[in-house]
């Protein structure tokens, strides 16, 4: 009894000490080199006495570099949207540095299937990518990333000589730097010389948006896939140049738990990976524990986590022929908290992510021939598992928005995924050469390539860590068919050809067409207005003569009447066809304003197009994430300037300089919702995402009645308290993928050209059809499950629902978009209609969007 006090008491200790020197976290039976820097050296601090800056990390890595040249190279791979490093250390020993790429270009020959099969890897090394805090408030990581650097670096000695002469290690430091020195900027500044450890204190309770996320909000742990931000970008590069055999995700969970590393929950990975990476998996983890047990550090494995979405760090080497290791260590949050385990210090969740960087790296030399082979061999079944498919290949691309097509060829080149042309003998007319790729599944990156183009609606489990689908086609709004006959391609696509822009015609006195389909059409629509131009939108469609002939338009083209603007013909004409070549849009000059069919020109069927002075509303209860993918589809992709208006600015200041705000989910307790109301009855375009819809209905701001999911418990008679979980938890909607029908002819669907719009939901507003037939541009079928999984219930609530919602509200709109259009900033199927809610939102005729008592 005493005995099991006395570990107790150790443990305890274990977690609140704080760390005087490097020797609380290092092998006490290893010899350091003096040469190396310790940390305090370089960042003026012991580790984990203050939270670790990201200059100063950097700070570090360099002068490891310089002072180990022999076992570090350090490689910049890019900057942040902040415009910090993203640097990356490579270390080996001195002998594999001279060889360094060789040892590269033979590593990545184990993916190709023609040349792996020669290649002896008796004596190759394993590679094993080490990446630390993607979220940037889960700072353990990073800054256990000091520790493992010093002591790669200097540590002496027969051991780390075996190691390095076995292993090649990509370390990178900050996957998230901008969120890293968001967050440890918090931390330090609100640090007492006498650590105050109650959860309630404000050092644990950063200010909005926290530092998770990167510059736009985003969370990156899910964008390894789409890759949509520089971070993932430049890293990428890496992954794919070197093809490592294991990668390690280190990351922080919720203060009261212990430690955890995968294997996750058996019944959530997913069918694509293969069992042998579970094993090997499993395999690694064995290292794991005995190192943790060894420290006396509590963990757990097989629980809360999953490796389902390919999107995760931890997950997206599994279906490369990799192993993909996550860790999640009980976060102290600032420098030391109390928990239900007792006190919680910042050093001990740092030696918890050091150690489990060692046992990887131990792991790896211990079962490393394993792990080479299961890379030769995943990439090598390649050509099996292709043959045994019914699917063949893909066909994809939209010849009306070749932008989109090319961001989502973009994607796929972006993950090694060979595309071909269509072949010169191709008649189908869905699809164009010059507009559309197809993708053979017969490569080395075939297990990819499903997981981007699949649909998926069988599953093992109803529980999800993330989303359950991720259509890639579905989710760009790309029309795509499966292949199932045996190809004939066309050349396979070596550079990827960028759309162009320009006007037909040259020059026009009369006036200019530009097409609203493309992606880009609202960023040239904006620049032009903010000029000076006038603009009008067509609200109908029409034929007219262009230099090339008669010519169909359709709803949502821009008109562009030349006389009617402040600036001479020539000056117009510089400014349009610069803006169409910049966005690559296709425009057109006419000379005249007399149609063949549809409306003429001057007809009061072209509304004129308003400019939209944006705000959208931020801040505390606020969907961080949802507001920084309208952040960043404005900023980034469209250039639309918006303010960012937290609810005691909105309270408080004139809002006439604004004609459209934007509400994404969350709660809005704080804010004035009498006000709201008066500025939309006078005129503004309020828009509506999923939660924030159900807080502008209980407050009287929109008209918008909801559907209500039957509870599973009306139907069963006795749940046991162990079904709980599992029962509560499949009523949530993780996330899937609903086909909308859309009235083309209706404003908000400008530019669309199929009927059925692919849109990401994981929520459960279910609004009910409006009572006015025509203010429900948007709705969901009998069977709008396209992806997927959802419970029975909630299935029943979504069916025929409304997907969109308009309300007149006095001489305002409020435009109700149950779903998120915008979802994770890849769904550009959707940017369409959340622009043209921006764009023509005014224009809605007001008898459309009125339903009456």
């Amino acid at each position: 009894m005493k005995k099991t006090c006395l570990i107790y008491c150790l443990v305890l200790i274990a977690h609140c000490i704080p760390a005087q020197d490097l020797k609380y976290y290092l092998p006490d039976s290893v010899t350091y080199d003096p040469a190396i820097p310790k940390p305090k050296d370089i960042i003026y601090h012991e580790v984990g006495e203050w939270h670790a800056t990201h200059d100063r990390l950097v700070n570090y890595m360099k002068a490891i570099a310089a002072a180990a040249p022999g076992r570090v190279k350090l490689e910049t791979m890019g900057l942040t949207y902040e415009s910090r490093p993203q640097v990356l250390l490579i270390i080996t020993s001195p002998k594999n540095h001279q060889h360094l790429e060789e040892i590269r270009q033979q590593h990545v020959q184990l993916t190709d299937p023609a040349r792996s099969a020669s290649l002896n890897i008796e004596n190759m090394p394993i590679v094993v990518y080490i990446g630390h805090s993607i979220h940037g408030n889960e700072p353990s990581g990073a800054n256990a990333s000091l520790l493992t650097a010093y002591y790669l670096a200097a540590a002496q000695g027969k051991q780390i000589d075996e190691l390095l002469g076995n292993v090649v290690v990509l370390f990178d430091p900050s996957f998230n730097p901008d969120g890293l020195q968001r967050f440890s900027t918090w931390a330090n500044q609100h640090k007492s010389k006498n650590l105050v450890s109650d959860p309630n204190s404000r050092e644990f309770n950063e200010v909005w948006p926290g530092g998770r996320f990167n510059h736009y909000w985003f969370d990156l742990n899910r964008d390894w896939l789409p890759a949509v931000h520089v971070e993932s970008q430049n890293r990428l590069k890496w992954f794919h140049a070197w093809k490592p055999n294991i990668l390690t995700d280190h990351h922080e969970q919720g203060s009261n738990a212990t430690f955890f590393f995968q294997p996750g929950v058996p019944s959530r990975v997913n069918p694509l990976t293969p069992d042998r990476n579970q094993e090997l998996t499993a395999k690694l983890g064995k290292f794991h524990a005995a190192f943790l047990d060894r420290i006396g550090s509590l963990y757990f494995t097989k629980e809360n986590y999953d490796d389902f979405y390919y999107g995760k760090g931890s997950t997206f080497p599994d279906v490369q022929g990799c192993i993909g290791i996550l860790f999640e260590q009980a976060s102290s949050r600032g420098h030391l908290q109390q928990t239900a385990n007792g006190l919680l210090s910042f050093p001990f969740t740092i030696k918890n992510q050091f150690t489990t960087a060692l046992s990887t790296l131990e792991g790896a030399k211990a079962l490393r021939k394993e792990f080479l082979e299961y890379q030769r061999d995943f990439y090598k079944r390649a050509a099996d598992r292709a043959a045994t498919y019914a699917v063949k290949g893909y066909i994809f691309g939209d010849k009306n928005d070749k932008s989109r097509t090319f961001h989502f060829a973009e994607m796929l080149k972006r993950q090694q995924i060979e595309i071909n042309h269509l072949p010169d003998n191709w008649k189908d007319g869905e699809f164009e050469k010059g507009s559309a790729y197809m993708v053979s599944l017969n490569q080395p990156q075939h297990s990819l390539i499903r997981a981007i183009f699949e649909k998926t609606l069988d599953y093992k489990d109803s529980l999800f860590y993330d989303i359950t689908a991720w259509t890639m086609p579905l989710a760009f709004g790309l029309p795509y068919n499966e292949i199932m006959t045996p190809l004939s391609m066309g050349a396979k696509v070596e550079t990827l050809p960028v759309p162009k822009g320009g006007i037909e015609g040259g020059k026009s006195e009369y006036a200019y067409l530009l097409e609203w389909d493309e992606l880009y059409a609202p960023a040239a629509v904006y620049e032009m207005l903010n000029a000076g131009l006038i603009l009008k939108v067509a609200t109908n469609n029409f034929e007219i003569p262009v230099s090339t002939g008669n010519r169909k338009f359709d709803y949502g083209t821009i008109l562009i009447p030349v006389k009617m603007q402040k600036e001479n013909s020539d000056k117009v004409a510089v400014m349009v066809s610069a803006l169409a070549e910049k966005y690559r849009l296709k425009g057109f000059a006419v000379s005249s304003g007399n149609t063949n069919t549809g409306s003429d020109l001057g007809s009061s069927r072209f509304a004129v197009i308003a400019k939209p002075n944006v705000a959208m509303i931020t801040g505390p209860g606020v969907n961080a994430t949802d507001a920084g993918e309208i952040w960043h589809l404005l900023d980034q992709r469209m250039n639309v300037p918006a303010a960012h208006l937290e609810p005691s600015v909105f309270n408080r200041i004139e809002l006439n300089k604004y004609n459209t705000l934007i509400m994404v989910g969350g709660n809005y307790s704080e804010l004035n919702k009498d006000k709201l109301k008066t500025w939309v009855q006078g005129g503004g375009t309020l828009i509506l995402t999923e939660e924030a819809i159900s807080w502008a209905s209980q407050n009287g701001i929109n008209d918008v009645k909801f559907k209500k999911a039957k509870s599973p418990a009306d139907s069963l008679q006795r749940l046991t308290y162990v079904d709980r979980e599992q029962v509560d938890g499949a009523q949530q909607v993780s996330g899937a993928i609903f086909g909308a029908e859309a009235d083309l002819t209706h404003p908000l669907a400008y530019g669309y050209n199929q009927k059925t719009i692919s849109l990401f939901k994981a929520n459960r507003v279910f609004m009910e059809k409006s009572r006015n037939p025509y203010a429900t541009p948007f709705y969901y079928g009998t069977t709008p499950l396209q992806s997927g999984w959802v419970s029975r219930e909630n299935k029943e609530a979504i069916k025929n629902s409304a997907a969109v919602v308009v309300n007149t509200v006095g001489n305002g709109r409020v435009i109700n978009i149950a779903d998120n259009p915008n979802f994770r900033a890849f769904w550009l199927g959707g940017s369409k209609l959340f622009m043209n809610a921006i764009f023509f939102g005014r224009i809605i005729d007001a008898a459309s969007g009125r339903t009456g008592d």
